[in-house]
Order: structure tokens, then C-alpha cells, then sequence
């Protein structure tokens, strides 16, 4: 290990080789082993030792079920490597997912434009470096400018990634949508290829976590564009033509739901970023 090499984890767990030299391996089988992930390399040793190059890296993926071995293990995460594919499996599956972010991401350098879009409004910012951390809450930005850019991870709504033209290069642009207090913002993230793939691994699996899987009824669904448009909580019985009793009940499924956030005391509430993805559902249905 070399003197700027740090530890990030140390555990317990498994892999397993799923394809070789470009062949799947339909007859491979877990191994047990230690998991050893640092700054630059995640290292596999059991009867044999393993090793991986985080910049070696081409693509993370959450499956690759090669055959029955690698489908009966429910959380894993899959390194495709040049020619290989190895899926490790840690006995702390949630853990190791944010150290190997963090491990890969931590005092990275990438350009940055923020806020790209504010309240769906284009913004006239311009490209910055800015220098990524990693918590288990949040990536956070720290850009040339001064600014301090949070981007939360349970609060992440839509992604979408581009090639673009950013500072004379073609570079693969990832625009995340997420929140500033109240308002909608979108924060766009070019990198070095290796910090393209691995942010945008990390963002789209809490995307894809926060993605919105409601069976909403019309009601509801009437609720949420009226709040949506501006309507008043107070205001929505006699705009959506429900009584109190029936808002108040609608009120409270949406707050369990995620999809609207107290405000004050009560009934008043605003749209989170679910939220707003069901509006903009139901906009795009009319």
C-alpha cells in the first residue's frame, strides 16, 4: 500500500467471477472472502487474492445474474472490468455501496454548473471545478466560486446524462434534479471518465430508490396538481369539491407517502420531489 493509499473498509463477504477474458462463466461459484476496499483499489482475498483497480473500472451495475449462484444472492454489486465481470457481495451490502462511493469519489475534481435550471427556469451559470464528498446523506460540492452545493440523496428526482460539449471537450454531462429549500433546482456534473461512471451509478440508484411507486386515485391525483398550480391547502376542499374530512384524509396518506411535506402545524403542505414528478406524470397525460 502506498503512502497515500488509505483503508475506507474491511469486512467480510463473497464473490464471484461471471465472465472471463469476454466468456460468461455459467458454472461459477461464490467464494468466500475478506473485502478490503481502499482509495484506489478494492482487494479480495481468500484462498487466493484479487484485485481491482477502482480506475479500472468501466461500468457498476446492481446485477448480473450469470446463472442460479449469482441470482440466489439477493444484493451485490457487479465491477465490470475490461474484459471481466465480478460481482462482490458484502456482508454489509449498504456500507460498502456508499464506502466504494465514497472510496471513488472523495476530493474528486469535476466541472459543475449550478443551478443549470431554478425552478424551471434556465440560469445563466457558467462551468466550475468543484470537489466532491461523499456522506451517506448527501453528495456534497464544494465549487471554486465558493459556493456549497448539497445534493441529497432521498431527495433526488429526475436524471438524465447527455454527451455534451463542456469546456471544449465532449464529455458525458449527468443533470440531477433536486431541491433548494422550497425550489426545484438542476445541478449539472461533467467529469474525468471514471467520476462520470461512478457518479452517475450512485445517483441513479437513489433516483431510482426515490422513484415514485403510488397507485394514486383521481382524487388524489387532482389534490397534488391543484397544490401544484398554487392553490392553498386550505383552499383544495372547495377547489377539488371534497369535503374537510375526506382533504384531511388525503392530506395524511400523501404525507405517508412522501409525496407532500408539512409545512406548518397542519394542513399546510408543499410538494416534494415525488411530488412534483407525479405532476409533472400527470401534466404530460392531459
Amino acid at each position: 500500500m502506498s503512502d497515500t493509499e488509505k483503508k475506507i473498509a474491511d469486512m467480510q463477504g463473497q464473490y464471484l467471477l461471471a465472465v472471463s477474458q469476454g466468456q460468461r462463466l455459467t458454472d461459477a461459484e461464490w467464494r468466500n472472502c475478506r473485502v478490503v476496499l481502499t482509495t484506489e483499489r478494492i482487494v479480495l482475498i481468500g484462498d487466493s487474492k484479487r484485485q481491482i483497480a477502482l480506475d479500472d473500472i468501466d461500468r457498476i451495475a446492481d446485477r448480473f445474474d450469470v446463472n442460479q449462484q449469482s441470482a440466489g444472492v439477493s444484493e451485490y454489486l457487479a465491477f465490470h472490468v475490461g474484459e471481466d465481470v465480478i460481482l462482490v457481495a458484502a456482508s454489509d451490502h449498504e456500507v460498502f455501496q456508499t464506502d466504494f462511493y465514497r472510496a471513488s469519489l472523495d476530493g474528486a475534481v469535476v466541472l459543475a454548473q449550478h443551478p443549470a435550471l431554478k425552478g424551471g427556469v434556465v440560469q445563466d451559470a457558467s462551468w466550475t471545478k468543484g470537489r466532491l464528498k461523499v456522506t451517506d446523506e448527501a453528495l456534497r460540492l464544494a465549487l471554486a466560486d465558493g459556493q456549497a452545493v448539497d445534493i441529497e440523496r432521498a431527495d433526488i428526482g429526475d436524471l438524465t446524462v447527455e454527451d455534451k460539449q463542456v469546456s471544449g471537450e465532449e464529455r458525458t454531462v449527468i443533470q440531477v434534479e433536486h431541491s433548494e429549500g422550497d425550489i426545484s433546482v438542476e445541478t449539472h456534473l461533467a467529469g474525468e471518465e471514471f467520476h462520470a461512471t461512478v457518479l452517475r451509478t450512485m445517483l441513479e440508484d437513489s433516483a431510482e430508490q426515490n422513484r415514485a411507486d403510488l397507485d394514486l386515485s383521481s382524487t388524489e391525483k387532482r389534490v397534488i396538481m391543484a397544490l401544484h398550480s398554487g392553490v392553498s391547502p386550505f383552499d383544495i376542499p372547495n377547489f377539488v369539491g371534497i369535503d374537510v374530512e375526506k382533504t384531511e384524509a388525503i392530506f395524511d396518506r400523501l404525507i405517508e407517502l412522501d409525496v407532500i411535506s408539512v409545512v406548518r402545524e397542519r394542513t399546510e403542505v408543499a410538494l416534494t420531489t415525488k411530488g412534483r414528478r407525479v405532476a409533472g406524470d400527470r401534466m404530460g397525460e392531459q
